[in-house]
């Protein structure tokens, strides 16, 4: 009897994350398709007026030029401007300046 109950636990143990991994991805709702086709049409793509031989590669065109739009959306939201594009040298080499005056 004892080892059903260990089989049972450590069935139980092993099907946990498996039930966890299974609903880690959330159906898209129905606003976020709205959302979406917005998107799209705000980019000039029109459903109505896409063919079959064209389709592919008009949605395909409409949704490059919205994750365009989104990645210069996202592009700089620290609040501390770009960043620098130069270079600069310190603590190098030095020529060594005596005074013979000094001697």
């Amino acid at each position: 009897m004892k080892s059903l109950i260990q089989a049972a636990v450590f069935a139980a143990v092993i099907a946990a994350p498996l039930a966890a991994f299974a609903q880690s991805e959330q159906p898209v709702t129905r606003a976020e398709v709205k959302a979406q086709l917005q998107q799209l049409e705000q980019v000039g793509y029109n459903p109505a007026e896409s063919t079959d031989a064209s389709y592919p590669a008009d949605i395909q065109a409409a949704e490059a030029r919205v994750a365009t739009q989104n990645a210069m959306a996202q592009g700089d939201t620290t609040g501390y401007g770009t960043p620098a594009t130069g270079t600069s040298q310190s603590g190098g080499q030095h020529p060594m300046v005596t005074n013979p005056a000094d001697q």
